[in-house]
């Protein structure tokens, strides 16, 4: 009786680390995700102001 509740735990301890280990790898890849996203819009926000100050440079 005792071996089957030990293996018990064993078992729901080794399915709560894998599910935990899978959900804590998603996590990393959706904020890697954001975080591209966000370099991406901050970079097209920079594009248009050096393209504005090139614009202004060179009407002068």
């Amino acid at each position: 009786m005792g071996d089957a509740i030990f293996q018990l735990v064993v078992f729901g301890l080794l399915i709560l680390g894998s599910i935990s280990f899978t959900l804590f790898i998603r996590r990393l890849l959706v904020n890697v995700s954001y975080k591209n996203q966000r370099l991406n819009n901050i970079e097209q926000k920079l594009d248009i102001i050096i393209e504005k100050i090139e614009k202004e440079n060179s009407s002068n």
